[in-house]
């Protein structure tokens, strides 16, 4: 397991300009490997060709297979915990050329065509810019716009005690333990749980639960894993 202060890129590599808008960046990270939180300036599109993350960005968090992608806006702080063993392929779009307005993460459908100019600009990228590399950057800016998005998210919490919870049963999704059994382990009892549970996240426990579940099940189905073994998973 290795704990990394951010992404940061292969040697050749920089970060976006003006002239240079879309820069791509390339790891490979094993199971367990955590991005500690960070941000930058720039925009960045989150993309594994192989493998599973996990995505956190304020109170939220999302399960990202190599079918989706996660936009993050410049200067939103996030995470990544990488669920399965990961061939990590960020974009870094520069700040001019940000294809949404807002602030807003958003989990995208990966199109075979933004995948197919996703690996080709990490083919062509070099110490100086070509045309090439140009006429892709654009291709991608304009597919990252017409994406389908994807609204799987697990809302999290501010408080530190159902945040703890929170976190444990996203690392542990297939936890059969009751809030009565989780009250001791983080410190409050199970009223206080419950009524944080309404009160900061708008659901139940069960209801959390089963919505944290339903995002790890989600890449599990995508690779074509029969259900049943799905629930025998989570």
């Amino acid at each position: 397991m290795q704990i990394l202060t951010h992404t940061g890129a292969q040697p050749g590599h920089s970060d976006p300009t003006a002239e240079r808008t879309v820069r791509p960046c390339a790891r490979d990270l094993q199971e367990h490997d955590a991005l500690l939180p960070h941000r930058h300036p720039w925009g960045q599109l989150t993309f594994t060709l192989s493998g599973v993350l996990r995505v956190t960005a304020g109170r939220s968090s999302w399960v990202v297979p190599p079918q989706r992608a996660i936009w993050i806006p410049a200067d939103v702080e996030h995470a990544i915990v990488v669920l399965e063993p990961a061939q990590l392929r960020p974009l870094k779009v520069h700040a001019s050329r940000l294809p949404f307005p807002d602030a807003e993460c958003r989990v995208l459908e990966v199109s075979d065509l933004l995948r197919a100019a996703i690996v080709a600009l990490g083919e062509a990228d070099s110490a100086h810019g070509t045309p090439r590399e140009a006429l892709l950057s654009e291709l991608i800016l304009d597919e990252i716009t017409h994406a389908v998005t994807t609204p799987i998210r697990v809302p999290l919490p501010d408080d530190k005690r159902l945040r703890s919870l929170c976190a444990a049963l996203m690392a542990d999704p297939g936890s059969t333990l009751t809030l009565a059994e989780w009250a001791p382990q983080v410190g409050a009892s199970e009223r206080t749980l419950a009524r944080l549970f309404e009160r900061e996240l708008g659901m139940s426990f069960g209801a959390w639960r089963q919505q944290a579940r339903l995002a790890h099940a989600a890449p599990l189905i995508a690779r074509g894993m029969p259900l049943a073994q799905v629930a025998s998973e989570l």
